[in-house]
């Protein structure tokens, strides 16, 4: 076999098995590098669809508008490269203006950096927004693959070259509306991502992970340092719509000091919020932050502001030279700036700081050490303990019979000792969550309640099995048919909470 065909051979065999065939999901991050979707054909030449953006020159920060569009398609993949290179990896990071048919990839360790399909659904136009990142190269070109039908379809369709001011453009855009689009911002642009060099040093610095490095797409990072008598304040975090930290007097929400960094209209706005318990922020109508900048790139939402130590003007500030309970949080923001309930547990420190006073590096918990040992303890009293009492009680009866540990049967000794223990395990993780709140919640759901369920079940059950009647006794029957009735709801409750 010649070379050529030799090479088109393999190239057709690893294609077949790759992981990225026919995906209609739209999650082909092993074809980032060569954006070649493995359908077991050759592409096309002569492209049917365009892209088009609505400006020819960015700086840092800058927000591109990018369309495809063309005759009806199935699948799309759509990256910025850099032009004078266009095997480089893919650069910058996109935002979704309509998440129903599009979706955000990780391409080149580079968080949102590629754009692709959620369905196999028939589209005809595809809107998306780039996000110049802060070392961005001169000159950038969009490239996209479109997917006509699965035997059909062009690889890395040429888009429009942006370029930074003043760099030099010996080919003319392909495609570039002639609109011009006006990216300059009241605030300033973090040219770089934060450090953490100076945690502990001279910054009040919280980390999760801890001691992640802030430029990680996977670290949340929170950082305070004095400067008179002003607070300078760095954020940072993987997220898409906000970011916000809140000063407390315990370690719940409500009545909290408030500062979010909302992604609206792809840019970053900061603003001052009040918590009251645990219904949406009171957004204030007066901003005291100054010196706000912003940063939208490899995936990562930044901002930094200054606020005044003291602000007695303004309601609800809390003064920043005193100690506090410290959360920190992210969520969803919709077009607008309209912010979501945070989808995960808010970090929250374990102790109260003072951030003004002697710097340090800590980190935080997502979930309290009172309620991890309520969950750990229910884990093994309703998955285990439980779990191997039954097993005994069904199966071990006929083998330990004749077996006998303190004048009773072994079977019924074990079974009972598993069952004690449970109760015993469900009482004190019972109490853990009226410790940690101080009362009762009322803003945890069905959970409370359910819990309670199983704790007057699980009491009900060992009182039950005191009063047992002897084995042919007439009642005996009845008290069996009980004692199954309440260890299974029990279990089935229990087992629906620990999940």
């Amino acid at each position: 076999m010649e070379l050529p065909g030799l090479a088109f051979a393999v190239w057709m065999l690893i294609c077949f098995y790759a992981p990225v065939g026919g995906y209609p999901n739209g999650k082909v991050r092993e074809a980032c590098t060569s954006m070649v979707p493995c359908h077991g054909s050759s592409p096309q030449l002569s492209p049917e669809h365009t892209i088009t953006v609505n400006g020819t020159e960015f700086k840092p920060g800058d927000s591109i508008e990018v369309h495809l569009s063309g005759p009806v398609f199935e699948g799309f993949f759509i990256q910025a490269r850099d032009a004078e290179h266009l095997e480089s990896p893919a650069l910058g990071s996109f935002m979704l203006a309509d998440r129903g048919v599009s979706q955000l990839l990780t391409c080149a360790h580079t968080k949102n950096s590629a754009v692709s399909h959620t369905s196999k659904a028939k589209k005809k136009h595809i809107k998306v927004y780039w996000i110049a990142p802060g070392n961005a190269p001169k000159r950038v070109q969009f490239l996209a693959t479109v997917v006509k039908k699965y035997k059909i379809f062009w690889v890395k369709i040429p888009g429009p070259i942006v370029s930074q001011p003043n760099a030099l453009s010996p080919t003319p855009p392909l495609h570039a509306t002639s609109e011009a689009v006006s990216t300059s911002h009241p605030v300033s642009y973090l040219s770089k991502p934060f450090n953490a060099s100076s945690c502990g040093r001279t910054k009040f610095c919280i980390r999760n992970p801890s001691n992640c490095d802030p430029e990680s797409a996977s670290c949340f990072f929170l950082s305070f340092q004095q400067e008179g008598s002003s607070v300078f304040i760095e954020m940072s975090g993987p997220s898409e719509g906000y970011l916000a930290f809140a000063l407390s007097h315990d370690q719940w929400m409500g009545d909290d000091d408030a500062y979010l960094c909302v992604g609206e209209d792809h840019r970053v706005r900061a603003i001052t919020a009040y918590l009251k318990e645990r219904s949406p922020p009171v957004l204030d109508s007066e901003n005291a932050l100054e010196d706000v900048s912003w940063r939208l790139a490899d995936g990562l939402l930044q901002c930094s502001f200054r606020r005044s130590i003291h602000l007695p003007a303004h309601k609800g500030r809390f003064n920043l030279d005193a100690s506090y309970y410290i959360f920190l949080a992210d969520g969803e923001a919709s077009e607008g700036g309209v912010i979501h309930k945070h989808q995960q547990q808010p970090l929250i420190t374990n102790g109260i700081y003072n951030i003004t006073g002697l710097p340090q590096d800590i980190g935080g918990s997502r979930s309290p050490r009172l309620i991890k040992a309520h969950g750990a303890l229910m884990f093994i009293a309703w998955i285990t303990t439980v779990s191997i009492g039954v097993i005994v009680a069904r199966f071990f009866k006929p083998v330990w019979s004749y077996s006998f540990l303190f004048g009773k049967e072994m079977w019924f000794q074990v079974h009972r000792m598993l069952m004690l223990t449970t109760v015993m395990l469900t009482s004190i993780s019972f109490v853990l969550p009226f410790i940690y709140r101080g009362g009762w919640s009322q803003q945890a759901g069905f959970h409370p309640y359910l819990g309670c369920t199983v704790m007057a079940l699980a009491i009900f059950q060992a009182l039950m099995a005191g009063f047992r009647p002897s084995r042919h006794a007439p009642r005996r029957q009845l008290f069996n048919w009980f004692h199954w009735c309440t260890g299974t709801a029990a279990r089935i409750l229990a087992g629906k909470q620990v999940q």
